[in-house]
């Protein structure tokens, strides 16, 4: 069996509108949520045992935790009556940590993909999302890792295949936002809803961008106050040629700014690359 490779991209919530918190404890929330052309690296290769070594710009802070991939890994030997499955993983780490980017779940899913490749597995995708929601919401959507609506706790995946490639900025300060002290925040205040929006009334990039330039995230600004570097990459973003549209994704801390052009995303993400050197930033497109 040879190694195989994938790339987990990353997740962007282009708008996330939040409910306030069920009786069970859960948010429900609407988004439409899409994937960047760059993310982590994924590799597998056939080994005695299961085994996970993190490399890259970002592995330290990985370090000692419990990853998603060996959770999603050994919820599929348990699932297939394999045990655990015998592969080493690799997981090439270039996504800032706690940035909401959907980092490891994206991996998990990528994890699995492969997994499912390398043994020879007869599962299809749909009962790989079943297992990938072992990580949490945002599993099942980061297995497809595919332009979605997601709805209720973020398991209602209803598929958007008309959005174009977006060209975008992604910021990230360096400071970490914890998803569950920003949903604390974030209870504290006054909740708005989770209205799912009517869809743009065409899906050429300009459109898309005025049209998302009416939703929100409603989690932005119970993250600002406990991460004040997140409004210095929001004030940031808005000081860049073309920007459209400015905000932050999931529960942060990253921002995304969208351009109807690569290449004002290119100029812009290499003019800011230039003022904050300690800032990871990077151009893309979403979709």
């Amino acid at each position: 069996m040879a190694e195989r490779a994938a790339l987990a991209p990353a997740k962007v919530n282009l708008f996330l509108h939040v409910g306030p918190v069920d009786a069970a404890g859960y948010h429900p929330l609407a988004s439409l949520v899409a994937f960047a052309g760059i993310g982590d690296r994924v590799t597998v290769q056939p080994a005695d045992r299961l085994s996970l070594t993190v490399e890259g710009p970002f592995a330290a802070g990985l370090e000692g935790g419990d990853n998603l991939i060996l959770r999603a890994l050994h919820a599929l030997g348990e699932a297939v009556g394999l045990g655990e499955p015998p592969l080493a993983v690799t997981l090439d780490k270039r996504l800032p940590i706690a940035a909401g980017l959907g980092g490891g779940s994206s991996d998990a899913g990528a994890a699995l993909k492969l997994a499912r490749d390398a043994l020879d597995l007869s599962l299809d995708d749909d009962a790989l999302a079943e297992i990938a929601a072992v990580v949490g919401a945002d599993g099942p959507m980061c297995l497809h890792a595919r332009t979605a609506w997601a709805e209720g706790r973020g398991e209602r995946l209803t598929p958007e295949p008309r959005l174009p490639p977006l060209p975008a900025m992604l910021i990230n300060p360096g400071v970490a936002s914890p998803t569950g002290e920003v949903y604390r925040a974030y209870d504290a205040g006054t909740p708005a809803a989770a209205d799912r929006p009517p869809p743009p009334s065409a899906w050429d990039v300009a459109t898309v961008i005025h049209w998302l330039a009416g939703q929100r995230n409603d989690l932005q600004a119970a993250a600002v106050p406990r991460a004040p570097a997140i409004g210095d990459a929001l004030t940031a973003a808005r000081s860049a040629p073309g920007a459209r549209l400015i905000r932050m994704s999931g529960s942060g801390a990253t921002v995304f700014a969208l351009f109807e052009t690569p290449a004002e995303a290119a100029d812009a993400a290499a003019r800011l690359t230039g003022d904050h050197p300690g800032w990871w930033i990077a151009a893309t497109s979403l979709g």
